[in-house]
């Protein structure tokens, strides 16, 4: 009986437990609120508004299809694109 301490298992798991919550709030939770905000941008593009896309493209927004956006990018130029190309939404 030399002065052996039984560790409650549920002490041995508080650790990890807060490494896992630091993780979340660092890394998971604002991922995830990022990810909302880019599809409620994608889901309000409309007629007229200057995107900038992934390949960084700056163009306007003529056309809405389902999938893909058509922008003018130039007086005579119009190119379609992914919706998911589109980073974000220029300020006007």
């Amino acid at each position: 009986m030399g002065g052996e301490q039984t560790i409650n298992p549920v002490m041995a798991l508080i650790p990890y437990a807060l490494i896992f919550a630091v993780f979340y709030f660092l890394v998971i939770k604002p991922q995830k609120e990022k990810q909302k905000n880019q599809q409620q941008m994608l889901s309000d593009l409309k007629k007229n508004d200057e995107v900038v896309t992934s390949g960084g493209i700056h163009g306007t927004i003529v056309n809405l299809k389902e999938s893909t956006i058509i922008v003018r990018i130039d007086d005579s130029v119009k190119v379609e694109v992914d919706r998911g190309a589109v980073l974000r939404v220029k300020k006007s």
